[in-house]
């Protein structure tokens, strides 16, 4: 086989393994942001957080019923509709600030209710809870991964303090959530946006996805990640890569509470270590929930989970 063969050869290879690799890129983006379920199954996720916490939908329902939980919307930064609902501190006149619940990843404002229970009862704050882009009620094109959405939840805690006026602001994400929270903190905010609360988010969307590859598909990286990320790109306007809790944190001043199950091995729990390494300005907290697997802290150590959030409150408004 003569010299020309073989670089003909050789290209045929390089262009078929560049053709798988693009046709997998795009069933890879296709597969992670554009699931068939993404928060739009009200009814299930009503039934779903009914039997993890009995009773909190007949209290949101006469809540809602009521005229004290509302509908709002707003036109978030991509131009699509997107929807929230929010009510006052169970103590209106005696609230202690504001608080922003994001949830997370194919979930919608239904499925966090305990949190916002939490603190719209517990700890007597008014509570905003938005469905990011392409979940629940709210419009979109794909699912941005905290990324993107971290530009509509400033919008939504604006929104916020429009309404309540409060000087305190405290963004709490879970999961994908999480993620959208430190990715928000690393940005320039108004000043009321106080603390934050991060619940078992990722590093980066790269290192989710990689682990991911690995835990469910027994894939490596390379070069399935590159080509969906440079499909997301294309598509979307960022890249997986770019979307990084970490670089995030390291510009945060804000205070801080990690929050993240020691049995966690969809977001490894791994993760929440070099997060909370990579917030080296301001106050910080890390709890790790004994026993806990992915988004169950809460449900495991609900005393205990109050707790920890109630005593990080205190300390980051005396800050």
């Amino acid at each position: 086989m003569g010299v020309k063969t073989l670089s003909r050869s050789a290209l045929v290879v390089a262009a078929a393994l560049s053709l798988s690799g693009c046709l997998v890129g795009k069933y890879m983006c296709n597969y992670s942001l554009l699931p068939e379920e993404h928060g739009n199954d009200l009814e299930g996720d009503r039934a779903k957080t009914e039997s993890r916490y009995p009773g909190i939908i007949e209290w949101y329902d006469n809540l809602h019923e009521s005229g004290i939980f509302r509908d709002t919307t707003m036109i978030g930064e991509n131009g699509y509709r997107l929807h929230a609902v929010y009510a006052p501190a169970c103590r209106p006149a005696e609230a202690e600030g504001t608080a922003m619940v994001v949830h997370g990843y194919t979930d919608n404002h239904i499925c966090f209710l305990n949190l916002v229970r939490m603190y719209r009862d517990s700890l007597n704050y008014n509570v905003m809870v938005p469905d990011l882009h392409y979940h629940g009620l709210s419009e979109g094109r794909a699912i941005q991964m905290g990324w993107l959405d971290r530009l509509d939840v400033r919008r939504w805690g604006e929104m916020a303090h429009d309404i309540w006026g409060d000087d305190f602001l405290v963004v709490h994400g879970v999961s994908m959530g999480g993620a959208t929270t430190m990715m928000l903190s690393g940005d320039e905010l108004p000043p009321y946006f106080r603390a934050f609360v991060e619940d078992c988010g990722y590093t980066s969307v790269w290192d989710q996805f990689s682990h991911n590859l690995k835990d469910m598909f027994h894939l490596p990286a390379f070069p399935v990640l590159n080509s969906a990320s440079t499909v997301c790109k294309h598509r979307y306007g960022w890249s997986f890569k770019e979307a990084s809790a970490v670089k995030q944190l390291a510009k945060c001043k804000q205070p801080m509470l990690f929050i993240h199950g020691d049995q966690d091995d969809f977001v490894p729990t791994a993760f929440v270590y070099k997060n909370y390494e990579a917030k080296t300005q301001g106050y910080k907290e890390l709890w790790l929930a004994p026993g806990s697997a992915h988004a169950m802290a809460y449900k495991d150590h609900p005393v205990a989970y109050v707790a920890h959030v109630r005593a990080f409150l205190e300390k980051a408004k005396s800050m």
